[in-house]
This record gives C-alpha cells, structure tokens and sequence, in this order.
C-alpha cells in the first residue's frame, strides 16, 4: 500500500510570507510613531546678517572638564551662572553669551548650559570647544 505525501511548500508559496510582511509593515509604523526628536530649537541669524556685538556685551564663561562652570577667573554653578546673565540681560538686552568648554567635560553639563541659555531666551549664545595646548 502506498501513502501519498504531500509535497512540502516552501516559505515562498505559503501564505507565511505575506503575514509576516504584513506584520513587519504595521511593527515598523507603529514604531515609527514613537521617534521623537528632542533638540534645542534656537533661532540662528539670517546668513546676510551684520549683527554688530559690542565687547562690553560679551558674558565669556569656561567650562572645566569636571564640571566647574568659571566667570571672571571665579568657580560658579549653574545656578549662579543664570542670576549672572539674568542681571546682564536686565542692563542690555543685546547681551552675547560664550561658553568655551573643555573637551573632557561631561556632556550633560553643556546640555544644561546649552538649555540654561534657551530658558533665559538668549539671543546671541555662542560654545566652541578649548584648543588644546601641545
């Protein structure tokens, strides 16, 4: 007596195939719906700007690489730092914040430099890195 055998379908020709497309196209958008971007959005100056900023409008601060944030050859914290700018931009308006920073600092610190800046709406804010000395 002989048995008659189905012939195995390959991955292809079952319907496998297509669910699991299916099931991919929804995975991916449902992903998709939670890539959000955070950043800071800050205004930059119009390409053919000629924004003049006087020297007397600069607040230069320094950021260490563990952390101390120096104004005026003097430690503050972040906290300082904002009534400092604070004050400033209550004296001139056009107030120009740079904060020079070492490239071994921990980059949450320049984030919350960086957002410190974005909460006081500064208009000019300005961070480059220290040049190091060889």
């Amino acid at each position: 007596m002989k048995l008659n055998r189905r012939k195995k379908q390959g991955f292809l020709e079952t319907c496998a195939a297509s669910d699991l497309a299916f099931l991919l196209i929804i995975y991916f958008l449902v992903i998709a719906g939670f890539n959000i971007n955070k950043g800071f959005v800050m205004n930059l100056p119009a390409k053919d700007s000629t924004r003049m900023i006087l020297r007397e409008d600069l607040l230069r601060f320094d950021m260490e690489a563990n952390g101390d944030i120096y104004y005026s050859e003097e430690i503050i914290n972040i906290h300082k730092s904002k009534s400092i700018i604070q004050k400033a931009q209550n004296d001139n308006p056009n107030i120009a914040v740079i904060i020079t920073i070492n490239s071994e600092a921990r980059w949450q610190n320049v984030v919350d430099f960086v957002e410190l800046a974005q909460d006081l709406q500064i208009d000019s804010f300005s961070f480059s890195m220290k040049k190091e000395i060889q």
